[in-house]
């Protein structure tokens, strides 16, 4: 007789993977008067790591310019890992695409926001993320490249 087993979902252990701060134009820029415009990158990745273990990245590129000039530029990706198994198939996209990342996202948002500060500039807040609006937007553009 098959056993039913538990659906499981642990996180494993959540780290920052990658972090860069770049200022290339300072000192000089820092002189600038004028605001500078910011650009803000998201994205998030989930990788295989054994049987049930996923890693899931979030990514964040910030970049802030005066006119074509970098005041800086800062890489994050931080990372979770987490233990699924037992899971339907078709909940495994959302889980990966929406509950992993909420999980990891505001590790992100702090380290981003420390190392800006840590660089002599105002903190950058990045703004809270509606993943599940995020991945449904994803798979609506996916079908739409599929229908095509």
């Amino acid at each position: 007789m098959a056993e039913q087993q538990d659906p499981v979902f642990q996180i494993q252990r959540v780290y920052l993977k990658d972090l860069s701060l770049e200022q290339p134009n300072s000192p000089a820029i820092l002189l600038e008067q004028e605001q500078p415009s910011v650009d803000i990158q998201l994205g998030v990745d989930a990788t295989p790591v054994a049987d049930g273990i996923v890693e899931v990245t979030v990514t964040a590129t910030v970049q802030t310019k005066i006119k074509d000039r970098t005041v800086f530029l800062v890489e994050a990706k931080q990372a979770g890992i987490f233990e699924i198994r037992n899971l339907p198939e078709e909940q495994m996209g959302a889980i990966l695409g929406i509950a992993c990342p909420q999980i990891v996202y505001p590790y992100l948002r702090g380290n981003v926001a420390d190392i800006i500060q840590r660089g002599g500039f105002p903190p950058v807040h990045l703004a809270e993320i509606n993943f599940q609006a995020m991945y449904e937007q994803q798979q609506a553009q996916a079908a739409g490249q599929v229908a095509q």
